[in-house]
């Protein structure tokens, strides 16, 4: 039956639609309750277990479904209609087989980024994981998705290849400043050079902990919890400190001013003890090695200068753990009867000669 033969006897019996749809309503309410089921066993299995897997796999089923729902249902329905061979032999299947493999593909590029994500929080790899690696094994399995529907569909990709293979300079050119960005920032990933969590600073001033590396910048949170973003390729080629390399801990220090008629080594022996016992009290300050007191820069103009230096476990603590530790020497100096000098200036006159009066 042609098509326009198919029009015309649905207009004299439109009976002939309504078993198809018949068929298509109830395969889909069928599998709209296999589906509500399916999920809200693998909810309650996720729950009970807790299981990142069973997580993954229900937000990742939660779209296709649908989809799959409906090819379904139209296949049925065109299986049980009398519709022209050119729609239910060839159109309708090509469709349908083309939204299946869709679908597929956003499950598996859905998974790949979630699984990269829960690997990568499990160890350290050589990848670390960020918006742009998860990025990459989405891009990836979407190629596959795309080759496999281009093959199901017998469409031939080598003038497709030819095609982009040909555009790519021109493309390339046009998108420099992206893919400058975009390699600079598997390159930063890749090094390990600056990590997700450390604490950085750049020559330009810019400081704070990395967030995230995403295909054009990467994500600096301030201690002002304010975000700073900076082009990966800027960052590739800025001065960079790492505050978190070779080790989180960071060797920091107070100086002391007391009055230039103490006791040196007193007053070196006080701060030790200061040390020592504010190193198992203070929250962050690093207990081996303990802080030490050192006669350094030593006299000065008004007063006697000394350095009370400690580590603390990472950046942002040293703030605080300073704060305490001060507080606690000047108690203890001030108990221990040492005098802290006020900046003063000595200043000698000399008798001018007198004049000899003229006569």
């Amino acid at each position: 039956m042609h098509e326009y033969e198919f029009i015309k006897t649905v207009e004299h019996d439109p009976r002939l639609v309504a078993a198809p749809a018949a068929v298509f309503l109830a395969t889909l309410a069928v599998c709209w309750v296999a589906r509500h089921l399916l999920l809200r066993g693998l909810e309650a299995w996720t729950a009970r277990s807790q299981s990142r897997g069973g997580e993954i796999v229900t937000k990742a089923l939660s779209g296709p479904t649908i989809i799959w729902m409906l090819v379904l249902a139209t296949h049925l329905a065109i299986e049980s209609s009398d519709l022209p061979h050119a729609v239910a032999a060839v159109w309708a299947p090509r469709l349908l087989v083309a939204l299946v493999v869709i679908s597929f593909t956003m499950v598996a590029g859905r998974v790949a980024g979630e699984l990269v994500r829960y690997w990568g929080n499990q160890g350290q790899g050589i990848l670390p994981v960020t918006t742009l690696t998860e990025n990459l094994a989405q891009i990836a399995v979407f190629i596959l998705g795309i080759v496999v529907l281009l093959d199901v569909e017998h469409v031939n990709i080598t003038p497709i290849l030819t095609a982009l293979g040909v555009g790519g300079l021109a493309v390339a050119l046009a998108l420099q400043d992206t893919l400058s960005n975009l390699f600079a920032g598997f390159y930063v990933a890749v090094s390990r050079q600056v990590r997700l969590g450390d604490y950085i600073k750049l020559n330009s001033g810019e400081e704070g902990y990395v967030v995230d590396i995403s295909w054009r910048a990467t994500t600096i949170r301030a201690l002002a919890s304010n975000l700073i973003f900076i082009p990966n390729a800027k960052l590739s080629q800025a001065n960079v400190t790492n505050y978190w390399l070779p080790d989180k801990r960071m060797a920091v220090s107070i100086q002391v001013n007391v009055a230039l008629d103490s006791d040196v080594d007193r007053v070196e022996r006080l701060l030790n003890e200061v040390g020592k016992q504010a190193a198992g009290e203070i929250p962050g300050l690093v207990a081996d090695p303990p802080p030490s007191g050192a006669f350094d820069p030593g006299v000065g103009d008004f007063a006697l200068g000394f350095t009370l230096g400690y580590q603390v476990e990472e950046f942002s603590q040293q703030y605080a753990v300073r704060n305490e530790l001060r507080r606690r020497v000047l108690r203890r100096l001030r108990a221990e009867g040492v005098r802290i000098p006020y900046p003063t200036r000595s200043l000698y006159f000399e008798n001018a000669p007198a004049e000899t009066p003229k006569e």
